[in-house]
């Protein structure tokens, strides 16, 4: 807010007079601001904020779907920072969509995962014309093909018909899971229960619903709960439909897809929270993505102090062993806590061997409270490559080895983690190598840091041969035709390279390529989108409905001849004159026979009744005005 904003600055300087502009000056100053950079249009203006961040890093990629008309349809855009988060932690995958963040009422999609703390991270985001499946097969492809082609293991969506089809024809390497909470939602929509005599005993549908989602790990167990459930329900429509994807959403049927834990598209929906926080929905597309970057830099800003954290504090371990204080070093605090619970568990476990194969049934006890005893799980261990498989599949979900595991990795005498359970997106140098972008570049997140790092380099090699060449006349010429000949090779590079984007950067020049290409973007346009037209009058109350239609009789303003009464009156209601005229249909009264206007009374045909509606409202009114009254 303008005013907000200029009384802290106020405050700030001691005084409106010490900050050296007025609140209008303020507010002339933003809308000269926001003029200028809408001076190309949304649609151009939008295209010369892509072109400028490409110009401070190539790696920034951004492509538009064009109509018939060559209006600009749909919009994909990925910056470098996402494309190397993307090769990292691009194995698990949300993609939701929102609206209401925008003056154009597209629908805002968005690529999220999870990075090695568990934090929400940002792979690629869309602003769409519509949510067909044309254009979500458009969106999707042109996703993969930022992404060099590499699909993620799984990716997870809301139940839209129109999302799942160009899911299932562009992801064709990946796994398809459905959002468990939207489930859920539809679930409350949907199922209704049969009345029951002894509804305490008797479980509700959701309890039993939810049972079936996440409750049951054998098939069978399933399918007969989930035949149960159909009895209580009158219409059965809904959960045929959801039962024939059940392999998308069910417990048992997921058990070995890779999911980190995730079965929702939460972090889209969190992050759509956090976005609308920073918006109004008559934003302009410029305005948008201005606040986009802004929410996105908050998130990283997030990731960076966790980063910062991992290597300033050492994590609290519990029991000196070999497997933790090696788990210690190699994984981040969060995943690190989460394998030393896994551990503790596997210290409570015991166990039995089969016969042969080294095969072993774990069973872990309860850490708290009686002594009771966890399912007991099948676990094959191999000790010459030291490795074991558990029926529980949880490292096959989540990256992360289990207690049933572990305590099998005791027995077989393997005190140390095995490399091939250490994942490396978990790790503390999960970032760690080089990525290069669709044209074979090498992916750098901030170019300006690089390239102050690169200078401290060449000073300290500049410097260190100075130093040896000052003591020598000839090694100092030698040194100084060495660096003029460089120079002019380097000047030429260096045109080169911003050859491409100077004429974004320099307004003032007038070459015709500049002209040219300010008339493209000024010629830009997006494609027109149908906006529903907001309700913007007042919801009526129950006071205004049950006023609608009565009109208070009020007291004639019309002027009385000298001795007349002016006051004659029959309960309450004012005598018809004949020197009044009536309303026009049109609002408008005329003067007539030398008499002023009058405010009317609707016309009853009985005084009683009218009377009865005069004070009816006139009781209302003032209990309103009781409740209005400031307290004693």
């Amino acid at each position: 807010m303008p005013k907000a904003s200029h009384e802290v600055a106020c405050r700030r300087a001691s005084g409106k007079f010490n900050v050296g502009y007025t609140l209008t000056d303020q507010k002339n100053h933003l809308r000269t601001k926001r003029q200028r950079e809408m001076a190309y249009g949304q649609a151009g203006s939008m295209l010369k904020f892509f072109r400028d961040k490409i110009a401070e890093n190539p790696s920034f990629q951004y492509h538009l779907q064009l109509d018939c008309e060559e209006h600009i349809a749909n919009i994909f855009w990925v910056d470098a920072k996402m494309l190397l988060d993307y090769a990292h932690f691009g194995d698990v995958v949300t993609f939701d969509t929102t609206f209401g963040t925008n003056k154009e009422y597209r629908p805002f999609g968005i690529f999220l995962g999870l990075n090695q703390f568990r934090e929400t991270t940002i792979f690629g985001a869309a602003l769409m014309f519509d949510e067909t499946r044309d254009s979500y097969i458009w969106l999707f492809e042109t996703f993969l093909a930022a992404h060099n082609g590499r699909q993620p293991r799984t990716i997870y969506i809301n139940q839209d018909a129109a999302m799942g089809g160009a899911i299932e024809k562009v992801f064709t390497e990946s796994y398809h899971g459905l959002c468990t909470f939207h489930i859920m939602q539809n679930d409350v929509k949907h199922l209704t229960q049969v009345g029951v005599e002894d509804e305490e005993k008797e479980p509700h549908i959701l309890t039993d619903f939810g049972a079936c989602m996440y409750g049951y790990e054998d098939k069978a167990a399933f399918e007969e709960a989930f035949d149960n459930m159909r009895l209580k329900v009158h219409k059965q429509t809904w959960l045929d439909s959801i039962y024939k994807v059940k392999e998308k959403w069910v417990e048992c049927y997921m058990r070995d897809v890779f999911s980190l834990g995730v079965r929702s598209t939460q972090l889209s929906e969190s992050f759509n929270n956090a976005l609308k926080n920073h918006l109004k929905s008559d934003f302009h597309i410029l305005r948008f993505l201005m606040h986009f970057e802004r929410t996105v830099e908050v998130k990283r800003t997030k990731e960076l102090e966790s980063e910062f954290n991992a290597r300033k504090y050492i994590p609290r371990i519990k029991m000196f062993t070999p497997m933790l204080v090696e788990a210690s070093k190699v994984y981040t605090s969060i995943i690190f806590e989460a394998f030393q619970g896994e551990y503790e568990r596997s210290m409570a476990a015991c166990c039995r061997v089969l016969d042969g194969n080294n095969r072993f049934v774990v069973a872990i006890a309860s850490l708290h409270g009686d002594l009771e005893f966890e399912e007991e799980r099948i676990v094959i261990g191999d000790p010459l490559t030291k490795t074991v498989s558990c029926s529980c599949g949880m490292f096959n979900r989540t990256g992360i080895l289990c207690g049933h595991g572990l305590k099998v990795l005791d027995l077989m005498n393997i005190k140390t983690l095995p490399t091939h359970y250490v994942l490396k997106r978990w790790t503390r140098e999960a970032r760690n190598g080089s990525i290069e972008d669709k044209e074979g570049r090498k992916v750098v997140e901030n170019p300006k840091l690089e390239a102050q790092l690169r200078y401290r380099d060449l000073s300290h090699q500049f410097h260190n041969v100075a130093h040896r060449a000052a003591s020598s006349p000839q090694c100092c010429l030698l040194l100084a035709n060495a660096l003029a000949s460089v120079a002019p090779s380097i000047q030429e590079i260096l045109n080169a390279t911003s050859a491409m984007y100077e004429p974004y950067k320099d307004k003032e020049n007038v070459d015709p390529n500049v002209q040219q290409i300010d008339e493209l973007l000024r010629a830009a346009r997006l494609k027109k989108k149908e906006v529903p037209a907001t309700k913007l009058r007042r919801k009526q109350t129950w006071l205004d409905k049950l006023l609608k239609g009565k009109r208070i009789p009020l007291k004639s303003t019309a002027p009385t001849k000298t001795g007349e009464n002016p006051k004659k009156k029959k309960d309450g209601v004012q005598k018809k004159k004949d020197g009044v005229q009536k309303k026009k249909k049109d609002g408008v009264q005329q003067k007539k026979d030398d008499v002023q206007p009058q405010v009317l009374v609707e016309k009853c045909d009985n005084t009683k009744g009218v009377n009865m509606e005069s004070q009816e409202c006139n009781a209302i009114m003032s209990f309103t005005q009781l409740l209005m009254a400031p307290p004693l």
